[in-house]
């Protein structure tokens, strides 16, 4: 099953099939002080820093949210997925709570964009359905409803069946919606990591659709996180997740190398190009600033 996201020229297939996909996950001002701050002042360039750097380290689609508490969020997401559409011609992913934020910055991005996101809750599933079916885009499913996040990986698949269905009575196609199985940390419960995978493995087997996963969450508390999230992702990929939201610059090399062993990347040419482009911005990133 294909989701299919669209630029202003840019396509994007996501597909079991195909290689992972990686949504940057930067242009979000929660736990991002320095982000926050210059929304807050209205300058923009550091957003268009972000987004040019998670482009060159490999995002084919760019997540934006602009949620920092008192200021206009619907003018403010007007103003940044025009600026991001203009840097770009790759897919947006509009990320937001608020319906309003999600309508003010669907009708401006170009193409074909994501939705980040709707859940099992009766209230998300009203406000942000209807929203989702105008405008022709995909959007993201959490399996939590209006009890939480359920501890079991059969709860959390007819959460995403409930969601399926209600799309489908809005004329959303399965294809248009990528579950999120959600995971929590394992440094509290050591089997959260195997309940997600788990609901992964029966998602794809009884919907068959698209599944996104946010990977950081599995680490969260404990040391050396970065491996812990190279390990969680690689086997999600294994058991069918198809693409997260996340930092390309930190887990990107993961995933290429996971689609090279899994054989989705002929004559290993992506992994290599992907070496080759990380080492060249790895050096620029490490040179010293020069002195005016």
């Amino acid at each position: 099953m294909n989701t299919v996201l669209k630029g202003s020229r840019k396509e994007v297939k996501i597909s079991i099939e195909r290689p992972f996909v990686m949504i940057g996950e930067k242009i979000n001002p929660t736990g991002h002080k320095k982000l926050a701050a210059a929304l807050s002042s209205g300058n923009l360039d550091y957003v268009r820093d972000l987004a040019n750097r998670q482009l060159s380290w490999g995002a084919d689609v760019l997540d934006i949210n602009v949620g920092v508490p008192g200021l206009d969020e619907v003018a403010l997401v007007r103003q940044v997925v025009e600026l991001v559409s203009s840097l770009t011609d790759a897919p947006l992913c509009l990320d937001s709570a608020n319906p309003a934020v999600l309508e003010a910055g669907l009708a401006l991005a170009p193409g074909k964009p994501l939705v980040n996101s709707v859940s099992g809750e009766e209230k998300r599933l009203e406000a942000v359905l209807p929203l989702v079916s105008a405008r022709g885009a995909a959007v993201i499913g959490l399996t939590m409803d209006d009890n939480g996040i359920p501890q079991t990986a059969e709860e959390r698949v007819a959460i995403a069946e409930k969601i399926v269905n209600r799309a489908a009575q809005l004329g959303i196609p399965a294809e248009d919606i990528i579950i999120d199985p959600l995971v929590l940390t394992v440094g509290s419960d050591s089997k959260a990591g195997l309940v997600t995978l788990h609901t992964i493995e029966l998602v794809r087997k009884a919907l068959g659709v698209n599944i996104n996963l946010g990977a950081s969450n599995v680490s969260f508390g404990l040391p050396d996180r970065p491996v812990i999230n190279q390990a969680f992702l690689t086997l999600a990929i294994q058991a069918g997740a198809t693409c997260a939201i996340t930092d390309p610059s930190k887990l990107g090399s993961t995933i290429r190398a996971t689609d090279l062993l899994l054989g989705k990347d002929d004559y290993s040419a992506r992994y290599i190009k992907y070496f080759r482009q990380a080492e060249k911005l790895r050096a620029a990133e490490s040179a010293p600033t020069p002195i005016a």
